[in-house]
C-alpha cells in the first residue's frame, strides 16, 4: 500500500467531490486500462497503394489493406493453415520476395541482445499455401535471413558464419566457415556496434542478387565480461565481449561473395581496431558498394565505393566519394540516399551547425543544400524521383515540436545541371518548405513506398496518439485510430495541465522545461518537487507528446501534493550543433550545472519548497541524479537512480569515446564528473536500483557506487531486480518498482 499524510488524503477528497478519479499504479502498470490503442506493424505494398499488416486475435494473420479505403483486400496467410511435417506452425514476423510472390515467416523467436535475435525460418508460397523450412532446423536457429531480390535463395546466418539456402533445389552452401563464438563473427556485428551503431544485420544482398556484401568481426581481442542469472541451484554464467571505453574493439573488415562463383572478395579498407564501419549499403549500381568509415574519435566521417567489378588479386579497391571532419563528434544515420538514375545522392549533416539535408553527385559534388536555418531536420523519411521531392520531419518551430515537410529539389538540380554551380539557400528557408502536417505537437509519418500517403502519428501533452491517413499534399484522407475511448477515461481522471517555458540558467542559455502542478494547487502554499530528467547527448524529454506510463505516474504524484518537473539541459537535441557539443569531454558538469540552476529558479518560487527538491532519473538520467545529490547536495534532498552510469570508464568505447574520447586521454573529464568521487558530500536520501542482468549498464556500476558509498560511511537505499536487463520488466517488475519508487519519494521527500 502507497503510504500518504492525512493533508494529502484531503487533497483526494477535494478532487473526489468534483468527480474525478485518482489515478493508481495498479491502473498503470497492471490493468493497462491508461494505454492508449496503436497502429503497428504496418508494411507498404510495392506499388504504394496497398499495405499489409499483422492482425492477432485467436490465431495470427498477415492481412492485405487499401490506404486509400483501409479494406482488408486479402488475407495472405493465417496461421491456423499452416502446418509442417505434422506440426502447427507460428510466426511472430514476415517478409517478402521482390515480387511479393512468397512470404518468409520467423518462427521460435529469441532474443540476443536489444536488436538481434535467432528464429526458425520457413518460405511460404501464397497462392499454393505451400511451406518449408530454409535449412535444416536441426543444425540450429537462423539469424538475419534475408530473400535474394532476383532468384529463389535465402542468405542467413549460423553460428557466426553465413550460409545460402537454394529454394528449389534444396542445396544449401557455406559461404564462410572461419566463424567462432566470441572470435570471429560473419554476417553480423558484435555487442558495441549493435547497441550504440543501432543496427544488428551484417549482410546484404546486391540490387540484382548476385553478390552478397557482408561483414566480419574478429573480436578475439576485445575484453570480455560476464554476468550471472541466477536460474538453478548453481547461477548460470553468461559472457560476451564488451569494449569498455579505452579498450579494445574488434577488428572489422568488409567482403564481397559472388554468388555464382562462390568467393569472397575483401574491400580494401586498411582493417584496424582503431577505425569503425557502422554502415554499409549498395548503391542504385549492384556493382557499386558504399561504405561509411569513421575514425576512433568519429571526428571524421568518409564514404567510400567499391565497384566489385573491378576486383583484383583478392581485393576490390574502394574510392572516396564525401569526408566530413568536426573539432568534436559526428552522428552517423541512416540517411544516405542514391537516386535511381545513379547520378546523385542525399545525406544530411550538421556541417553548418544544424542538422539539415544535402544533394549531391555521385562523384561528392555538392549540387545543393535543400533545408537551412536556425532549426534542426529530424527524420528523413525518403525521396520520390517522381515529383522532385524529399520528405522529412523537423523541429522548424522549436527543438518541443515536430512537422511533417516536404520540398521540391528540382529547381536546385535544374541549376546545377545548367550551370555546375552549387545552389545553397541563403538564409533560413523554412517559410519554402511545404508544411504537411504542423499541428504544435509532435508527429511522425510511416510513407507508402511510392509516396502516395503517409500515416501521420500525431500526439501532444495530454493527447494520446491521433492516427490518421493523409495523400503526399498533406490532406487527410481517412482517421486509422483516436484513442477515443482513452480520451473519455482522461476526461474522467483529475489530471493537471503540463505546463510548458523557458528559464534563463546562470550561464545564460534558455532551457526548455515542463511542469505539472497538483490539481488543487494553491499558489499560497509551498510544495515539494520532483525533477524528472534524462538528460543525455541527444536526447529530449520536454516535448509536446504523448508521455506514456510515466506521464500518470507523474500525474499521481501531483495528485498526492508533488510539483513535478522536466529540465532539457544542454547537450540536449535539436537546438544547433553547438547546443548539442556543449558538454564535449566532459559529460554530466554542464547538465548538472543546469540542474542546480533549475533547482534555484524553481526554488525561489514562492509555491516551491526549496527545502524538498529531488530528481529522478533512469540510465543516463540515473547518473544524473547521482550527480545532484553528490555534487548538488546543497539543492537535491532525494535522488533515485535506476540502472545508473557511475564513471564513464565501465562504459562502451563507441558511446563514450563519442564524447568524452578515451581515459588515457582525458582522465580528468572522466574523473571529474564521476558521482563516485563525491559521494562524501551527499546528505540526502539516495536509492540505488539496479537489474542484475543489464548487459548494457553493468550492475558493476552501481557495486562500485556502493563500495565508495560504505567507504565514505553514507547510509541508502539500494534494490537489486534479479536477472532483469537493462529495461527492468517482466511480470510483476514495473509494478514493484514503481511502488518502491513512489514510496520513497513519500517518506522522504
Amino acid at each position: 500500500m502507497i503510504r500518504i499524510s492525512c493533508l494529502l488524503a484531503l487533497l483526494f477528497l477535494s478532487a473526489n467531490l468534483l468527480g474525478q478519479k485518482d489515478i493508481t499504479l495498479e491502473q498503470i502498470w497492471k490493468s493497462r486500462d491508461l494505454s492508449p490503442k496503436y497502429v503497428s506493424g504496418i508494411r507498404s505494398m510495392q506499388d504504394g497503394l496497398h499495405y499489409t499488416s499483422m492482425v492477432r486475435n485467436n490465431e495470427v494473420h498477415v492481412v492485405k489493406y487499401s490506404y486509400k479505403t483501409g479494406a482488408a483486400v486479402d488475407t495472405l496467410v493465417s496461421s491456423s493453415k499452416l502446418s509442417y511435417d505434422g506440426s502447427p506452425v507460428s510466426f511472430s514476423n514476415y517478409s517478402f520476395t521482390s515480387d511479393e510472390a512468397n512470404m518468409l515467416l520467423e518462427s521460435e523467436r529469441e532474443s540476443i541482445y536489444r536488436r538481434s535475435s535467432r528464429s526458425n525460418y520457413f518460405i511460404y508460397n501464397i497462392e499454393s499455401g505451400e511451406i518449408k523450412p530454409i535449412t535444416d532446423f536441426s543444425k540450429g536457429k537462423q539469424q538475419l535471413a534475408s530473400l535474394s531480390p532476383s532468384e529463389n535463395k535465402v542468405a542467413f546466418v549460423r553460428d557466426n558464419n553465413i550460409f545460402i539456402s537454394d529454394l528449389e533445389s534444396g542445396n544449401e552452401i557455406q559461404v564462410t566457415e572461419d566463424g567462432e563464438e566470441e572470435k570471429i563473427i560473419n554476417g553480423a556485428v558484435d555487442w558495441v556496434y549493435e547497441e550504440e551503431f543501432s543496427f544488428h544485420r551484417g549482410l546484404y544482398w546486391s540490387p540484382d542478387g548476385e553478390n552478397i556484401a557482408y561483414y566480419r568481426f574478429d573480436e578475439s581481442e576485445v575484453p570480455e565480461f560476464e554476468m550471472a542469472y541466477y536460474t538453478g541451484l548453481y547461477p548460470e554464467e553468461f559472457e560476451f565481449k564488451y569494449p569498455k571505453a579505452g579498450e579494445k574493439n574488434s577488428e572489422v573488415r568488409v567482403f564481397v561473395y559472388n554468388v555464382k562463383e562462390g568467393n569472397s572478395t575483401e574491400v580494401k579498407l586498411e582493417a584496424n581496431s582503431e577505425q569503425y564501419i557502422p554502415r554499409i549499403k549498395w548503391t542504385e549500381d549492384s556493382d557499386k558498394l558504399a561504405v561509411m568509415r569513421m575514425n576512433r574519435h568519429q571526428s571524421e566521417l568518409e564514404f567510400l565505393v567499391a565497384d566489385v567489378s573491378t576486383a583484383k588479386d583478392g581485393t576490390i579497391d574502394a574510392e572516396g566519394i564525401y569526408k566530413e571532419t568536426s573539432e568534436t563528434y559526428i552522428d552517423i544515420n541512416d540517411n544516405l540516399i542514391f537516386t535511381a538514375n545513379k547520378k546523385y545522392f542525399f545525406w544530411n549533416s550538421e556541417q553548418d551547425g544544424y542538422n539539415h539535408i544535402y544533394l549531391y553527385t555521385i562523384s561528392g559534388e555538392l549540387v545543393a543544400q535543400l533545408t537551412k536555418g536556425n532549426w534542426e531536420v529530424v527524420d528523413f523519411y525518403g525521396v520520390d524521383e517522381k515529383s522532385n521531392r524529399i520528405f522529412f520531419s523537423a523541429a522548424v518551430n522549436g527543438a518541443t515540436e515536430r512537422g511533417i515537410y516536404s520540398i521540391n529539389y528540382g529547381k536546385p538540380l535544374k541549376s546545377y545541371a545548367k550551370n555546375k554551380k552549387a545552389v545553397i539557400p541563403e538564409g533560413d528557408n523554412s517559410k519554402t518548405l511545404n508544411a504537411l502536417v504542423d499541428n504544435g505537437h509532435m508527429n511522425d509519418a510511416d510513407f507508402s513506398s511510392s509516396f502516395d500517403y503517409f500515416i501521420n502519428f500525431e500526439s501532444g501533452p495530454e493527447l494520446p496518439y491521433q492516427i490518421v491517413l493523409f495523400d503526399d499534399n498533406g490532406k487527410q484522407v481517412r482517421d486509422l485510430e483516436l484513442n477515443q475511448d482513452l480520451k473519455g477515461t482522461l476526461s474522467d481522471l483529475n489530471l493537471s495541465p503540463k505546463e510548458f517555458g523557458t528559464f534563463t540558467n546562470e550561464s545564460g542559455f534558455d532551457l526548455n522545461y515542463w511542469m505539472i502542478k497538483p490539481s488543487a494547487f494553491d499558489e499560497s502554499k509551498a510544495y515539494p518537487v520532483m525533477f524528472m530528467i534524462y538528460g543525455g547527448p541527444g536526447s529530449n524529454t520536454v516535448k509536446k507528446s504523448w508521455g506514456g506510463s510515466n506521464y500518470f505516474w507523474h500525474q499521481m504524484l501531483a495528485q498526492q501534493g508533488f510539483i513535478i518537473i522536466s529540465v532539457d539541459p544542454r547537450g540536449t537535441m535539436y537546438r544547433g550543433r553547438d547546443f548539442k557539443h556543449s558538454t564535449y569531454l566532459q559529460l554530466g558538469k554542464n547538465e548538472t550545472e543546469d540542474m542546480i540552476s533549475a533547482a534555484k529558479h524553481f526554488g525561489a518560487m514562492p509555491y516551491i519548497d526549496a527545502d524538498r527538491i529531488g530528481m529522478m532519473g533512469w540510465s543516463y538520467g540515473g547518473y544524473m541524479s547521482s550527480l545532484a545529490i553528490t555534487k548538488g547536495h546543497e539543492y537535491f534532498k532525494l535522488a533515485i537512480a535506476v540502472a545508473p552510469v557511475t564513471n564513464w570508464r565501465f562504459y562502451d568505447t563507441i558511446y563514450t569515446e563519442r564524447f568524452m574520447r578515451t581515459p588515457q586521454e582525458n582522465s580528468s573529464g572522466y574523473d571529474d564528473n564521476s558521482p563516485i568521487n563525491f559521494v562524501d558530500q551527499i546528505e540526502g536520501k539516495y536509492l540505488l536500483v539496479h537489474g542484475s542482468a543489464d548487459d548494457n549498464v553493468h550492475m558493476q556500476n552501481t557495486m562500485e557506487m556502493i563500495e565508495a558509498l560504505v567507504e565514505a560511511d553514507k547510509q541508502f537505499d539500494l534494490f537489486i531486480y534479479p536477472n532483469k536487463n537493462h529495461g527492468i520488466y517482466g511480470g510483476n517488475t514495473r509494478y514493484h518498482l514503481y511502488t518502491k519508487m513512489t514510496n520513497f519519494i513519500l517518506d522522504n521527500l
